[in-house]
């Protein structure tokens, strides 16, 4: 191995152990919070962390055909379900109902094709997965990244309208980045998931760790005053 490949191997585990942390972090703030946007943006960092870890594993030499199905599903599911955690801020429930329906339901028809569609090691070239897959499992993909990339403007748009805070703005910029990098991996430009992935991943790390936590509601006295 080369300098590049050890820099490259070295960025895999990093980002890997990155996402594995946050996606620990965001689990525990879900199971307190019960906030559905929270839990599409944890599951979102999860299916990264995943990806991740899929091309960690394929860099050290470890390569099968389900390895690379898992991988091409995860890299349209990461779009999907963080777009999910993002309708929430359009205010459209009936909007937002249907398009969870829509989105769940090309996720469930991806999983399933990609198991059922074997892919060559051919696709990885020096560790790094480039092949494209089937046809097939890119138009399907296509349903899903395209649209879940449209709705995470929407709502980077909304956001900037409402408010200006520059924690939920790394937020939004790291989703959109993990979303064109899913999209354009699926349009056959694969490498860009890769460098889409690092900046995306800062991103949201950046913008995850400095939200505030909620501040615990006052204790009430007994004359029904709140405590200071």
């Amino acid at each position: 191995m080369d300098g590049t490949q050890y820099a490259i191997g070295a960025s895999l585990f990093f980002l890997s152990s990155l996402l594995v942390v946050l996606t620990v972090r965001g689990a525990i703030r879900v199971a307190r919070s019960r906030n559905w946007t929270e839990s599409m943006w944890t599951s979102g960092l999860g299916l990264a962390a995943a990806a991740m870890v899929v091309e960690s594993v394929v860099f050290a030499g470890i390569v099968s055909p389900s390895l690379l199905e898992l991988y091409v599903f995860l890299s349209a599911g990461i779009v999907g379900v963080l777009s999910l955690g993002a309708t929430r801020v359009i205010r459209r429930p009936r909007v937002e109902r249907g398009y969870t329906a829509y989105i769940l339901a090309a996720c469930g028809l991806l999983a399933i094709l990609c198991g059922g569609s074997p892919m060559s090691p051919s696709m990885v070239t020096g560790g790094i997965i480039t092949g494209n897959p089937p046809l097939l499992l890119i138009v399907i993909s296509s349903f899903i990244t395209v649209p879940a990339t449209v709705v995470l403007l929407a709502s980077a748009a909304v956001s900037l309208r409402r408010s200006r805070r520059w924690e939920t703005l790394l937020l939004v910029a790291g989703a959109l980045i993990l979303g064109a990098g899913g999209t354009l991996y699926i349009a056959s430009f694969p490498v860009a998931l890769y460098y889409a992935e690092f900046v995306g991943i800062i991103l949201l790390f950046f913008g995850l760790v400095s939200l505030p936590h909620p501040a615990p509601a006052p204790m009430p006295q007994a004359g029904g005053l709140a405590v200071p």
